[in-house]
C-alpha cells in the first residue's frame, strides 16, 4: 500500500521524540512486562500442580 505524502502537518518524528520513545519503552514497559511475563508463567505452573494433585508432598 501506498502511505499518504507528508505534508507540514504531519512532520517527521524527530531525534528528541524517538529518543523519548525508546526511554520509556526501554526503562518503563519491558521491564513491567518481563516480569509480568514470568509472573504469569510461575502461576500457571503453580495451577497447574494445583489441579493435577503433583505437588512435592
Amino acid at each position: 500500500m501506498n502511505a499518504p505524502a507528508r505534508t507540514a502537518d504531519t512532520a517527521a518524528p524527530t531525534r528528541r521524540f524517538e529518543g523519548l520513545v525508546f526511554f520509556v519503552l526501554s526503562i518503563l514497559i519491558w521491564p513491567f512486562l518481563a516480569i509480568g511475563m514470568v509472573g504469569a508463567y510461575g502461576f500457571s505452573v503453580w495451577m497447574y500442580q494445583i489441579l493435577s494433585h503433583s505437588g512435592g508432598m
